[in-house]
């Protein structure tokens, strides 16, 4: 099996980037495969061009999408990893699934209208932190509305299945370390729990 971890932080210090490193490590004891993407490391350009919006008249992805789709095209998961800035996933991860989870990847067109879903029988996870306590996001609505519009909405049109999402709240730069490695506990015993009966390369 093969996971893709998308990782939104520009900080190689930061929480989100240490999960990330967390989770790799786990999947990887129990034999899977990973590539890790870090957003902010390779300089992804979330803009989406009006050239790749699809349309009657033609439209093409750009060489950078086409290449981020090569690299991630065979993975069995795919896991995000991502802070809540203003409640909501950085720009760049938004781009990023607009850009290169469109359409001629996650989805395409179907003739007389509409979309098929591309990536069936793949999955999708989620990990994300915030500095706002997780109760403070659920009696504001802003949980419920990330569910619903990023990883419900990206796991439908593309046909993944959605696995869970994993929020990590209250967690800031003065956060006990102890804190912060039970959070590392838990990600590890969720890989063990998601993943530890699919063998190398086995789809989930």
């Amino acid at each position: 099996m093969k996971h893709a971890i998308i990782v939104a932080h520009p900080n190689a210090q930061s929480f989100t980037t240490s999960a990330a490193d967390i989770y790799r490590g786990a999947v990887e004891a129990l034999g899977h495969v990973s590539i890790v993407r870090n957003l902010y490391q390779c300089g992804f350009d979330p803009r989406l061009g009006d050239g790749e919006i699809p349309r009657q008249q033609g439209f093409a992805a750009a060489e950078d999408v086409l290449e981020e789709r090569a690299l991630i095209a065979d993975a069995d998961v795919f896991a995000f990893f991502y802070p809540l800035w203003f409640n909501a996933p950085p720009a760049v991860l938004v781009g990023y699934i607009q850009r290169v989870f469109g359409m001629g990847f996650g989805y395409g067109p179907i003739r007389g209208g509409g979309n098929e879903p591309l990536l069936t029988g793949k999955s999708m996870i989620s990990f994300s932190s915030s500095g706002a306590p997780a109760e403070w996001l659920r009696s504001e609505g802003s949980w419920e509305a990330l569910q619903n519009l990023f990883d419900h909405h990206v796991a439908d049109v593309c046909g993944l299945r959605f696995l869970e999402h994993r929020h990590f709240g209250g967690v800031l730069s003065q956060t006990p370390r102890a804190r912060v490695e039970a959070h590392f506990a838990e990600i590890v015993a969720l890989v063990q729990r998601q993943f530890a009966a699919q063998k190398l390369h086995e789809r989930p």
